[in-house]
């Protein structure tokens, strides 16, 4: 299974991305900790990338790409894989579907997890993320055992600082900007999956393997 995860930030993005590499045994690629992790290793791609990222740019299309292609060679992705912040546009879809179509496969569904905005702000306001591993939680969806602290590592949980209303209406709007162009390439090619994001955890969770089943079948 090949298939692309995409949702505006609040979601529940990272949660359903857990349940889907678990149920089909596939690998989650970030394209955000690819880069991290080149840029750590100081590689020849990660130093190229760490200069735009140092300067505040974009890091260009040929060069995530290159990135992304990279990982997807590696063993582990022979049987699927879930991308998760990659494509982020149509050139990088086209690119993506040009490098799958050599190797003889493609894309199988682009999954879009819908919410709409006004709750979006809402729940943002009351995530709070691990100061230590990064790991999410939520004051009223997924609330830590422990008040306060990870349930993964221990770390003290704190609201982040871009996770007020002013700064989400932002992030959702450049989103927006970006990722719509990405979902109608797919829609175009019937690919593409629209599931309700304001349902429980349980029931998206649900939905999204209903959706997948059809495509399996």
């Amino acid at each position: 299974m090949r298939l692309i995860l995409v949702g505006p930030p609040g979601a529940g993005k990272g949660t359903q991305a857990t349940n889907i590499i678990e149920k089909y045994g596939i690998p989650h690629i970030s394209t955000g900790n690819i880069l991290r992790d080149h840029i750590r290793r100081k590689t020849p791609l990660g130093e190229i990338a760490d200069g735009y990222i140092s300067k505040g740019q974009l890091v260009p299309d040929d060069l995530v790409l290159a990135l992304v292609t990279e990982r997807l060679k590696l063993d582990d992705c022979k049987h699927g894989f879930l991308l998760d912040g990659f494509p982020r546009t149509v050139v990088q879809a086209e690119a993506l579907d040009q490098y799958l179509h050599e190797l003889g496969c493609q894309i199988n569904s682009l999954v879009n997890i819908v919410v709409p905005d006004d709750v979006l702000v809402h729940r943002i306001s009351e995530r709070r993320t691990c100061l230590d591993c990064n790991a999410s939680f939520h004051l009223l969806y997924k609330q830590p055992k422990k008040p306060g602290f990870c349930d993964l590592c221990g770390g003290e949980l704190i609201q982040r600082s871009d996770d007020n209303e002013k700064a989400v209406s932002k992030r959702l709007e450049v989103f927006h900007h970006n990722t719509a162009p990405v979902i109608e390439f797919y829609r175009k090619q019937g690919l593409a999956l629209d599931v309700d994001g304001t349902q429980t955890i349980d029931k998206v969770t649900t939905s999204i393997e209903v959706a997948l089943n059809r495509v399996v079948e």
